[in-house]
């Protein structure tokens, strides 16, 4: 599984990461969680605003900070 993070760095993207390295954690899951700050490597999703999650190749939110809840749904999706 892949996760990342998109942002540049920001407080609301340092938090984003925290979010779902925490639902992995809850989860048991031996996945990494990438944060991703390069812009070039952003566009390629076609995203405008962050933070984004990515998983699995997939913009799961962008513009904002998702719930704890909201991260494992979507991981336990992916599996």
């Amino acid at each position: 599984m892949k996760i990342e993070v998109l942002g540049t760095g920001c407080v609301k993207c340092q938090t984003a990461t925290a979010m779902c390295k925490e639902a992995v954690k809850e989860l048991g899951m031996e996945t990494e969680v990438k944060h991703v700050t390069r812009i070039q490597e952003i566009a390629k999703y076609g995203v405008l605003a962050t933070p984004a999650v990515v998983i699995n190749g997939e913009v799961k939110c962008v513009g904002r900070i998702p719930s704890l809840e909201e991260v494992k749904k979507w991981l336990e999706e992916a599996t």
